[in-house]
């Protein structure tokens, strides 16, 4: 578990380390024209997964937070999904780096679930 400046684990720094990594994996990605596409999809989505948590940790109230986390699981799904569909081309380096982006992404919507089931 990595420690934070908050304490032992820090979702909301979990979520920007894993946009960060998702926009240094896109600069080594083959320049395809479907890759173009899922390299703007994947780099949005991955963004949002935090900014949104960020947004749940200001909501107003439990019925916002719920569907701020609720908003996190899915974008997080979301770049599963293009994490899924990237063409890492014959570079087995990053395609391991894809298969750990893909793990983390699953890790966060499984984080976030456990959230909106002990919320709810």
């Amino acid at each position: 578990m990595k420690e934070s400046r908050t304490g032992p684990y820090d979702l909301e720094d979990r979520t920007f380390e894993f946009a960060k990594t998702v926009r240094v994996l896109a600069k080594t990605l083959p320049r395809t024209l479907s890759n173009l596409e899922d390299i703007k999809q994947v780099v949005r989505s991955s963004g949002s997964v935090g900014a949104n948590y960020i947004e749940a940790n200001e909501s107003l109230s439990k019925k916002d937070f719920l569907m701020r986390v609720k908003i996190c699981r899915k974008e997080a799904k979301e770049t599963r999904y293009w994490l899924r569909l990237i063409d890492a081309g014959e570079d087995a380096t990053v395609k391991k780096h894809v298969i750990g982006l893909t793990q983390e992404a699953t890790e966060l919507m499984n984080i976030f679930g456990a959230i909106l089931r002990k919320s709810e």
